[in-house]
């Protein structure tokens, strides 16, 4: 990524970031109705924001965890790093002839969905080694970055990062605002992330916990390269979410935001721990506005999560009551 480009893309989030801000000093989650859910979050952030309060907590142990998948943005009709796979795999596809009779390859190649689910796990990993190894972490970045910013989500037509869910941006502003540190810890791949991550959430790349490649470092012709492997280093998933943040973080957080069971460890690691907690779950429950969807989803499946929230003590949040607008392109300024 050359050095111009860069530059303009810090400025482009500098500027939304400090728009954010502005937009919402006066009236923080303005884009959340008033009840439970957003009354519990400011009461939260003000016990432990509050100097001298029984329930201070210092701004460096202030860690907010946020699944992205579902959390941050959306995951219907498909995961977003899937789509990227698939995109992938059919731009590759002329340098694979042998791949036109070759399962799963095949079975994206006719868009055969039937097929390609059959083909399970194993299947979509040799999809996602294909797709991610055999480059430098440089050369995959760029990749990521420029599809990123080009693709578009199948049913609004709108760019993927236009999917983002804007109360969700304004909680994230709110939290640094009262000095919380943010992090995404995501199933998805750290390095797929990382490229537009502070663009697109204000989370800097060191800020992102993802699942990990093996990464190897070697000289090529003389240049120290990162060469990305196949095999999986990290499956930062369920119970890899509390095996990834005590890597990456070394700090339990103090809140923790999902809407799935691949977050139920987080959610529970986080408020298990002492002192003041946080634990919320987005509900997708609003089929005209965004989607409805919960325990029989292939994506985003949210049961034993459910279930269990009362109990835990974690707020659920509906899509359909608790936000006044959904995504970020279709909120008033």
């Amino acid at each position: 990524m050359n050095t111009a480009f860069k530059k303009r893309r810090l400025a482009l989030a500098a500027t939304l970031v400090l728009a954010t801000g502005a937009a919402h000093a006066a009236e923080p989650l303005s884009s959340w109705n008033d009840g439970l859910a957003k009354k519990a979050i400011v009461d939260f952030v003000e016990r432990v924001s509050q100097e001298g309060g029984a329930d201070y907590v210092h701004p460096s142990e202030r860690i907010a965890v946020f699944d992205n998948d579902g959390t941050l943005w959306s995951e219907q009709p498909m995961y977003v790093q899937l789509a990227f796979i698939l995109d992938r795999i059919k731009a590759m596809a002329p340098g694979h002839p042998e791949w036109k009779d070759t399962q799963p390859y095949k079975a994206v190649l006719e868009n055969d969905v039937a097929a390609l689910a059959a083909s399970g796990e194993k299947g979509l990993m040799e999809l996602l080694v294909a797709t991610h190894a055999g480059m430098s972490t440089a050369e995959f970045e760029s990749t990521a970055n420029q599809w990123i910013r080009t693709a578009r989500h199948p049913k609004t037509g709108e760019l993927y990062t236009g999917m983002v869910f804007q109360p969700m941006l304004e909680l994230l502003q709110y939290l640094r605002e009262n000095r919380f540190k943010t992090f995404i810890v995501s199933g998805g791949g750290v390095e797929f992330m990382r490229p537009w991550s502070y663009e697109v959430y204000g989370i800097p790349p060191e800020q992102v916990v993802g699942s990990q490649i093996k990464v190897k470092y070697e000289v090529r012709d003389g240049v120290p390269t990162l060469a990305r492997e196949p095999g999986i280093n990290l499956v930062d998933d369920k119970a890899g979410k509390p095996v990834g943040i005590h890597y990456h973080i070394g700090r339990r957080p103090i809140a923790a935001f999902g809407n799935s069971d691949g977050d139920y460890q987080m959610l529970e690691w986080t408020t298990s721990g002492p002192g003041p907690r946080f634990g919320m779950i987005v509900h997708h429950d609003d089929a005209g506005r965004e989607a409805a969807y919960d325990r029989e989803s292939h994506f985003g499946k949210l049961d034993k999560g459910l279930d269990d929230a009362a109990g835990k003590g974690w707020i659920v949040v509906s899509v359909k009551d608790d936000w006044s607008c959904v995504f970020r392109y279709a909120c008033a300024p």
